[in-house]
């Protein structure tokens, strides 16, 4: 009787066997379908929710997913399944959409622009700001907990609004040059164009399936999205956000790769990407709207790149994991090799003057170190020693301190506090024993700076600049990046670009 009653749910496709086989795959897919295509999409490219293929889950785990399927997810239109599905059928749905779809997914020029969207205008909106701050020392507050972003003033530190963001935003947010409009891009390709002054979306376009960042040129007309899937460069007008060229991401050799990153190089009106799968960099410049490409290839493949202030030199971090290159950025040859153990986390590099000459430091995902290099010399002049690896490294001109998490291990609930010129560690701060503690932002005078605690009940944290005194706790959901609007725009030298 059992087994009669278990073939039965089988056949209506209630219960599934976790592990898919040439026999279930049929029956889960119909699940999927059932369920989950209506918000997920049919062919699991996304829609009201995100895709679901492996590119994209990359930072859930499994067990996450059927956790997620069962009790719904907090904050968003996710329902509950534990009254609908079995274990064996969520265990079954969490599986298949770890797998690659039989058909390789397409996202060309059809889907980008069926994807657009103005929901208002540019053109139809007022030109000033509807309340008074200083619009210049704005933060952006990313709340991935619950998927919102909360505008900041950096003046009193006060909440001026909180608005719903595409799922999973990837990356930072970009700036237009006078700082009125703010550009997010979304894990799953979404690019949204927010109107600062109206606290109104005004674009929005899809520009892929998996897209790493975005980047906007130095005069804010061009925008330039990187995809890991597909293998494409995407190239749009900024103003409405309206596709301008798409660009495959290949080698002479017809060999495709995935784009790790791009970025502006403002003195140089150019764009730089990272390649994933190919040791080729990009230069991409824009003329009339459309890219021209100047490749840069090097020894080895580049996870992540640094630039120096003037954009004359890239410093990238071999996917080895010991070391990194400095390549010269009018030759495209390298000319020096930096022994950087453990993985740099380059794009959270930062810059100072140090007795007379440019340094650079950076932490590392792998080793409990943060590395400082001379400039001018490429020689590592200090190593220091952390209470584990780092993610983001932070400072600002005006300060005489960097800061830097441990975001990996057991003290990721630690920061330190640099001197920038001793060059030694003069504090550590345990603001929430337990609870990550990260990213920190300075508002536009170096003043003040905020702290994340990355947990779905914690709080971004003021603190005094100078006297490294806690002033005040936000509570907010998880938030994970904040981003000063002058800091950005003018590529501050203690913020990442």
């Amino acid at each position: 009787m059992q087994q009669s009653l278990k073939t039965l749910m089988l056949t209506a496709g209630l219960l599934v066997s976790p592990l898919i086989t040439a026999s279930t795959h049929v029956q889960t897919e119909a699940l999927y379908q059932e369920h989950c295509a209506s918000c997920h999409g049919s062919d699991r490219l996304g829609g009201m929710g995100p895709a679901l293929l492996p590119e994209n889950l990359a930072r859930l785990k499994k067990n996450q997913a059927e956790q997620a399927i069962l009790t719904g997810s907090a904050a968003t239109q996710m329902p509950a399944f534990a009254d609908t599905l079995s274990a064996e059928s969520v265990s079954a749905l969490a599986e298949f959409i770890y797998q690659p779809p039989a058909k390789k997914p397409v996202w060309g020029k059809a889907e980008i622009i069926a994807s657009h969207l103005l929901p208002h205008p540019v053109s139809t909106l007022p030109d000033k700001p509807a309340y008074d701050a200083d619009m210049m020392n704005l933060f952006l507050v990313v709340e991935i907990g619950d998927h919102h972003v909360t505008l900041l003033d950096g003046d009193s530190m006060a909440p001026i609004h909180r608005f719903a963001s595409r799922y999973a935003l990837h990356g930072g947010p970009k700036y237009s040059p006078d700082g009125r409009f703010v550009y997010f891009g979304s894990r799953d390709g979404w690019i949204t164009k927010y109107d600062l002054y109206n606290l109104k979306v005004v674009a929005e376009v899809r520009a892929g399936i998996n897209m790493r960042n975005i980047a906007v040129s130095a005069d804010g007309d061009h925008l330039l999205a990187a995809n890991y899937l597909p293998h494409t460069l995407v190239l749009f007008d900024s103003n409405n956000l309206d596709l301008l060229e798409i660009i495959p991401v290949e080698n002479d050799a017809g060999e495709s790769s995935r784009v790790s990153a791009v970025y502006a190089a403002p003195p140089r009106g150019s764009f730089i990407a990272a390649l994933k799968d190919i040791p080729e960099a990009w230069e991409i410049t824009v003329e009339n709207n459309r890219a021209r490409v100047r490749r840069m290839k090097t020894d080895t493949w580049l996870d992540d790149f640094f630039f120096d202030p003037g954009y004359e030199h890239l410093i990238g971090a071999a996917r080895d994991g010991k070391h990194g290159l400095v390549i010269d950025m009018d030759t495209g040859k390298t000319i020096a090799n930096l022994p950087l153990p453990g993985m740099p986390h380059l794009g959270s590099g930062i810059t100072w003057d140090y007795k007379g000459s440019r340094v650079m430091a950076t932490p590392h995902f792998r080793t409990n170190a943060v590395s400082i290099i001379d400039m001018n010399t490429w020689e590592v002049i200090k190593t220091l020693e952390t209470a584990g690896p780092g993610f983001f490294m932070r400072s600002h001109e005006n300060s005489r301190y960097a800061w830097v998490d441990v975001f990996f291990g057991p003290n990721k609930d630690k920061v330190h506090v640099i001197d920038k010129q001793t060059l030694e560690i003069v504090k550590t701060l345990q603001p929430a024993p337990g609870k990550v503690a990260a990213h920190v932002e300075f508002d536009r005078y170096g003043k003040k700076l905020l702290l994340s605690i990355w947990d779905e009940d914690g709080a971004v944290i003021v603190y005094n600049a100078d006297t490294l005194e806690e002033e005040k706790r936000i509570p907010m959901n998880k938030p994970s990046g904040k981003y000063n609007v002058w800091n950005k725009i003018n590529y501050e030298e203690g913020t990442s670009h």
